[in-house]
């Protein structure tokens, strides 16, 4: 089931996402998780724990989709 996460300010952080989404239960295991090779943004492999994603991305872990919006103000 697609999960609908909505990014407050210009961006969140691959490895806060990750974390906010429940998708990890820790920053640790985001940081593993990137490390492997497990995470996808927009389709291609993603190897920055940090990379910064904006409303519009689509970010792929563990069977889920995450489809990043804008936070209403």
């Amino acid at each position: 089931m697609p999960i609908t996460f909505a990014v407050r300010g210009d961006y969140i952080q691959l490895d806060q996402l990750l974390k906010a989404a429940n998708l990890v239960t820790s920053g640790g295991a985001a940081h593993a998780a990137v490390e492997e090779g497990l995470v996808r943004v927009d389709g291609k492999l993603e190897s920055r724990k940090r990379a910064k994603l904006r409303p519009g991305q689509v970010v792929r872990f563990d069977g889920q989709e995450v489809t990043l919006v804008a936070a209403a103000d």
